[in-house]
């Protein structure tokens, strides 16, 4: 057992609170279990867990609840003093000659010379883990040791990038790649955190892991010269949500994150704390571009608390949009639905508007349904159970909902009864909710034909009641709503209705100019003809441009191909119709041809969503030249 002067010092050391402090202690030095503990503090053991859950994220450890406890023995038990004695060994017995004339093989070698501090081969569970990154390969410094580690005491490792790369099928051989795998080892660079591609692919092992009843692959994270508290864009912080993570910068770093590894890959999970309290987010920072003005393949909330400025020069306005939005947020029992395929700039519009009604005193909270795993969808009651847990979790009021939910009264009541009753009768100010990425709830018909009727119950309630005048929603989604429901109990019918539209020539030639560029119509006009307006491909070549990475006529011939600038972005809907066989089909056809093409309306507004086409009647087009060329060249066959 660690001693109590040693575990004293840690505490203080990463600023644990008096309460976190003795929790901390009580579990560390004297072994106490949580009842226990909750009888010395007088309270309860939920508070007890609540208290220790603060002490991981103090200790940095952000995984999944299950395991932190063993995490944090293991990380404290390296940092005790006899610990630190017994690596200084380890290291001194390599000779000084061998260090300074070959790094690398110094590296490798105390990578292996770590491993049996973690397992003997013998005692290790052999498990397959894939390596994945972006683009670039992160510093050798860090690759190699950790292939090197593992496989040392007898993991199975592959690195993805290399299965993508060997040939045609790459895409369904990756996929193959996860369904097989164990664990996922993510090295995550600020440059990785850019990828299109890289975000599905943590996308695709979070999706697995959730079907699956063995909870593979589990993710581990290792930044790689990218700091935890760094910005970083919302969609990847939402997947990176109970991931545990760890930070590499320099050499002297890898000995340590190659132990932790290795640690990991054995971890099971054997903690206690709550169900609870495994909803609760980490603290990482979502931003939607980076500081010099590059834009992000997906946007993040910009709210008031957040470090991000929303007066960012690259902000396009497409009045009068915003100034209509801005009125209705303030209006008692507003709805706003706001309607656009992906990357249009429907978050970035959303974050203004819930800034303008922090502005104005309100509470604004910004619920993305990417944060609701795969079984908060099983049943409409546990669906409406976590919608109210968020929405008072952001409102920081305690979760009562043992007290307001009756089983006999059906789960629409419950849910109307603990908005009405405690969430908005517990706050002084309207409530500015904005319920993001609702795509994702009509994949469930049997859960969105009550959750969208209520949500429209809530609408009408606020024309004669001043409690549910205090609510304000702001709802938005990439598609046409192609499930059945009744007219009068939709809520995609009544409220303010905005739908973002593609940037004109005058916009591109203004942000170009904000940009430092001194185009003209013409210049304009050439990247239109390839990308269109959409916001995301225009910027993105903007910045490159400016940037002087690239110029427009190599940025034109290269463009529809694998060795261009977007690259990623278009392997990414590549990888998305190829898991999705119906859909791929229905591009192949739409590229095919000169003229719109009428297609199944669900595969329409799918293709639609995802940013790929645009509706002319009844009918679709591809949305830009871009991706006529390049999927009619890979959809062959």
């Amino acid at each position: 057992m660690l001693s109590r002067e040693f575990l004293t010092q840690m505490a203080h050391q990463h600023q644990l609170s008096p309460d976190q402090e003795r929790v901390f202690l009580l579990r560390f030095a004297e072994d106490k279990d949580y009842d226990e503990i909750a009888q010395i503090e007088d309270t309860s053991r939920g508070a007890c867990l609540k208290r220790m859950g603060q002490v991981y994220k103090k200790f940095g450890i952000e995984g999944e609840t299950r395991g932190k406890e063993s995490e944090l023995r293991a990380f404290l038990d390296r940092q005790s003093p006899e610990s630190r004695a017994s690596s200084v060994v380890v290291s001194e017995s390599v000779p000084r000659e061998s260090r300074e004339s070959e790094p690398q093989a110094e590296l490798i070698g105390v990578s292996v010379a770590i491993a049996p501090s973690v397992a003997t081969r013998s005692e290790v569970i052999p498990q397959k883990v894939a390596i994945v990154y972006g683009d670039r390969k992160p510093d050798l410094r860090l690759v190699e040791p950790l292939k090197e580690g593992m496989s040392a005491v007898g993991h199975e490792v592959t690195v993805a990038q290399d299965v993508l790369r060997a040939g045609e099928n790459g895409l369904q051989r990756l996929k193959t790649l996860f369904e097989e795998c164990d664990r996922l080892l993510l090295l995550l660079s600020e440059q990785a955190a850019f990828s299109d591609l890289l975000i599905e692919q943590v996308r695709l092992a979070r999706e697995l892991r959730q079907s699956r009843q063995d909870g593979k692959p589990q993710t581990i994270a290792v930044r790689v010269n990218f700091p935890l508290n760094a910005p970083i864009n919302y969609d990847l912080s939402v997947l990176l949500q109970g991931v545990p993570q760890r930070l590499w910068q320099s050499p002297a770093d890898t000995p340590a994150i190659v132990r932790d590894i290795l640690h990991l890959l054995q971890t099971e999970g054997t903690d206690t704390e709550s169900e609870a309290e495994s909803a609760a987010l980490s603290a990482l920072t979502p931003t939607w571009e980076s500081t010099d003005g590059r834009p992000l393949p997906f946007a993040g909330p910009e709210l008031p608390e957040g470090q991000v400025d929303l007066g960012s020069p690259f902000y396009v306005e497409r009045p009068p949009i915003e100034q209509r939005c801005f009125e209705t947020i303030v209006q008692p029992g507003a709805l706003i639905r706001i309607k656009a395929p992906r990357q249009m700039g429907k978050t970035s519009l959303m974050a203004r508007i819930l800034n303008h009604a922090s502005q104005h005193g309100y509470r604004p909270v910004h619920l993305s349904f990417h944060l609701a795993d795969k079984g908060v969808f099983a049943t409409l009651d546990k669906f409406l159970k976590w919608l109210c847990a968020y929405v008072g979790q952001q409102l920081k009021l305690p979760n009562q909902l043992p007290e307001y939910w009756d089983d006999f009264l059906g789960s629409n009541v419950n849910c109307k009864a603990y908005f009405e009753e405690y969430l908005l009768k517990e706050i002084d100010t309207p409530l500015a909710l904005c319920l993001d990425e609702v795509d994702r709830v009509f994949q469930h018909p049997e859960i969105a034909d009550d959750f969208f009727g209520l949500l429209r119950a809530w609408h009408e309630e606020s024309k004669r009641r001043e409690i549910w005048k205090k609510l304000r929603l702001v709802v938005v989604h990439s598609t046409e709503v192609y499930i059945p429901m009744n007219i009068n109990q939709s809520p995609f019918n009544v409220g303010l209705p905005i739908e973002l539209t593609e940037f004109t020539p005058n916009l591109v030639l203004d942000l170009a100019r904000r940009y430092g560029l001194n185009w003209n119509a013409k210049a304009v006009e050439s990247l239109m003809q390839m990308v269109g307006g959409h916001p995301f491909l225009v910027r993105l070549a903007l910045y490159h441009i400016a940037r002087q990475d690239i110029t427009l006529e190599g940025l034109l011939k290269t463009a529809p191909t694998e060795a261009g600038l977007y690259n990623d972005h278009l392997r990414r809907h590549l990888w998305n119709l190829e898991q999705h066989p119906q859909l791929a089909s229905a591009m192949k056809e739409v590229v095919a041809t000169s003229v719109p093409v009428r297609l199944p309306s669900e595969q329409a507004f799918k293709l639609h969503s995802m940013g790929l086409v645009k509706f002319q009647g009844n009918e679709v087009v591809e949305r830009c030249d871009l991706y006529r060329q390049y999927f009619r060249n890979r959809l062959e066959g």
